[in-house]
């Protein structure tokens, strides 16, 4: 086991290894950072991130197919559409996210910008990033919908560890100047993001000691972030590069 020194130098190294804009092509980050509007970055972020579950190549592929569909305009799209324009994202697939659910989550972004100001603001002025994500999913439910449809926004009320949407704000909210994360919400602080957890950087966060809790939930993305805490306090998911890219790239 290596001491606290040690692993502070080999977090600290390996995130200025991945933490790099030449890394950016290949992972579903990409697909946001073709726009250059803030409200179209954080709609193809959230559609984006929405997916990721999966081979990477196959998230940007069909991230980039539902871009497509909208008119690669996200904002112009979901401020426009009426009803038919939706319908052309019924046959919309990826794994387990169907037409359905695409027609709905447009729908529901169209609702969050004309009555709640748009999807940053339903994040904002919250007592944590957990609440801020209960109460952004309660207003994005708010439509009627389908029940199944909600599987695809994650719940930490309910345990969840909500990778995709702890992602989603690592995203939007780190601004490090380094080119990948992009910093353009001011709705929540970098010291408030949670780690977002999934099988590779819950596994490697284990062998590394940052992480005892055996199931990949909330309460292990608590855990594992206050740990991450002790080496930058400031800025604890920046090691979400480190943990990702030793499972990913190093098969650590």
């Amino acid at each position: 086991m290596l001491s606290k020194t040690e692993l502070f130098d080999f977090l600290n190294e390996k995130h200025d290894r991945y933490n790099r804009p030449e890394f950016i092509e290949n992972d579903p980050i990409c697909v946001p950072h073709r726009f250059n509007k803030k409200e179209d970055i954080e709609i193809a972020a959230f559609l984006t991130a929405t997916i990721a579950w999966g081979q990477r190549a196959t998230i940007i592929k069909n991230a980039t197919k539902l871009l497509s569909m909208i008119d690669n305009a996200p904002y112009d799209f979901i401020m426009n559409a009426k009803n038919s324009d939706f319908m052309q994202c019924s046959n919309f697939k990826h794994r387990t996210f169907n037409g359905e659910d695409c027609v709905f989550f447009l729908k529901s972004l169209q609702n969050m910008y004309k009555k709640h100001g748009g999807i940053e603001k339903t994040f904002a002025r919250k007592s944590s990033v957990k609440d801020a994500i209960i109460s952004f999913r309660e207003k994005f439910f708010e439509l009627p919908h389908p029940i199944r449809t909600q599987k695809h926004v994650s719940n930490p009320a309910k345990g969840s560890s909500t990778k995709r949407l702890n992602m989603f704000l690592r995203w939007l909210v780190r601004n490090d100047n380094r080119g990948v994360d992009f910093g353009i919400w001011k709705a929540v602080n970098s010291t408030e993001l949670l780690c977002p957890l999934d099988v590779h950087t819950a596994n490697v966060s284990r062998k590394l000691g940052l992480l005892k809790r055996k199931q990949n939930d909330w309460k292990a993305v608590e855990e594992l972030t206050e740990n991450l805490r002790q080496f930058d306090k400031k800025d604890p998911v920046k090691y979400d590069f480190a943990l990702f890219g030793l499972g990913i790239f190093e098969k650590f």
